[in-house]
């Protein structure tokens, strides 16, 4: 096991070294991990700043919440009744699905809730509202209805789920904190003691680590059960080249490997089916086939991976014309890589993570279309090499709205 192990870390450690000192790429991607390291350090001082403050409000609330638990009631700070009932207005809007259809009244403390709510509601709307400072009485006068059948003031609506903030998808600041912290001992403790519980202690501290430090639900952090969305991209970009230009070259999507350094090759498999090669992390390629879901000649289009794709991903990129007489270029894409989130910060450390490829084969285009000329992996390349009339691949009718 020992063997195994020095094994594997020098094969690691080998891989970077070539990485980061290739004769040819070796300083670009050097700087890139400095970069990287340098963003990442400004990022956690930001982070620790917004920690602090909501650490430092959650302590003034919690003392203030005190204070008013422990005052006798004659002793109690009278709150106005327009007050009082603005108060309960905000708190049940976090817990019932229709907060319009509740009506709330307020007098000396006295406060009555109206109206009509869901059966599975009530409970979670009263406790709510009894919470609130200031209340002292709670009147139930609701109208309560199993399901929203014909009342209009039901339907529609955003079902509100009353999970404890852990089980929330997306943690504040001082939750993020702590849960860190924990994740931390964990994985300590894990390391020093070894063997299957330490395994296990070390694998629930790595999770911790990293939901704290991503903010993001455990699906899209590991990738497993998160389709084509662990990661969202979005970029947009100004060109100025007339619409019809931009769809012509945009359109050809064998041409992309000419200018878009990061993009081995593109190849039609099949009506609207296309297998597309990249470069992935440590230079070493990555690939999937795609179809076409979405094709408004001049507006945008939208694809999708297939079933299986070892890299899953969706997106749209949109065209308009801006007041410049240009074109103004919008690109979603959600994926999921190789070990989901991880995978992809893995990634964006070494400079291989699709958002920067992205930039700088977007500014590629860019400068392909303003100049008419650009580098590509090796040469020159002008526009006219590539630029071709476009066609419409076909999509299927079940594929037609798909997409981000």
């Amino acid at each position: 096991m020992r063997s195994t192990g020095t094994f594997v870390n020098g094969f690691l450690l080998g891989a970077g070294l070539v990485y980061l000192f290739d004769p040819d790429r070796g300083a670009r991607r050097r700087a890139l991990v400095r970069d990287r390291i340098g963003r990442t350090g400004r990022k956690a001082g930001e982070a620790l700043e917004t920690t602090a403050r909501d650490l430092r409000n959650r302590s003034v609330g919690a003392v203030a919440e005190i204070r008013a638990a422990v005052r006798t009631r004659r002793d109690r700070e009278a709150v106005p009744d327009e007050v009082l009932a603005e108060r309960v207005r905000s708190a049940i809007g976090r817990v019932v699905s229709h907060p319009g259809a509740i009506t709330v009244t307020a007098s000396e403390g006295r406060v009555t809730l109206g109206g009509r709510v869901l059966a599975g509601e009530v409970d979670r709307l009263l406790a709510r509202a009894a919470r609130v400072r200031g209340v002292e009485d709670l009147v139930n006068e609701l109208e309560v209805h199993a399901e929203p059948n014909n009342v209009p003031d039901l339907q529609g609506g955003r079902p509100r789920a009353a999970r404890p903030e852990p089980l929330q998808e997306h943690w504040a600041p001082t939750t993020r904190l702590l849960a860190g912290t924990l994740g931390g001992l964990a994985l300590l403790a894990g390391i020093r003691r070894r063997g299957p519980a330490g395994a296990m202690a070390a694998l629930v501290g790595l999770g911790l680590l990293g939901r704290a430090a991503t903010n993001l639900p455990g699906r899209r952090l590991s990738g497993l059960g998160a389709g084509r969305r662990a990661v969202d991209v979005q970029k947009t970009i100004e060109v100025d080249a007339p619409l019809d230009h931009v769809w012509r070259l945009w359109s050809d999507f064998e041409s992309f490997p000419r200018f878009m350094t990061h993009l081995r090759s593109v190849r039609e498999t099949g009506p609207g089916r296309w297998r597309w090669v990249v470069d992935g992390p440590l230079g070493t390629p990555l690939e999937w086939e795609a179809v076409v879901t979405r094709w408004e000649p001049e507006r945008l289009v939208g694809w999708k991976t297939v079933a299986g794709s070892r890299v899953e991903h969706a997106g749209v990129v949109r065209f308009e014309p801006n007041r410049r007489g240009g074109t103004r270029i919008t690109l979603r894409m959600s994926y999921n890589p190789p070990a989901g989130a991880i995978g992809h910060a893995v990634a964006s450390f070494f400079g291989a993570d699709p958002k920067r490829q992205m930039d700088e084969d977007l500014l590629r285009l860019k400068s392909l279309l303003e100049t008419g000329k650009t580098t590509g992996k090796e040469e020159q390349v002008a526009v006219d090499e590539v630029a071709a009339p476009s066609t419409a691949p076909s999509t299927s009718p079940s594929e037609e709205r798909s997409g981000p």
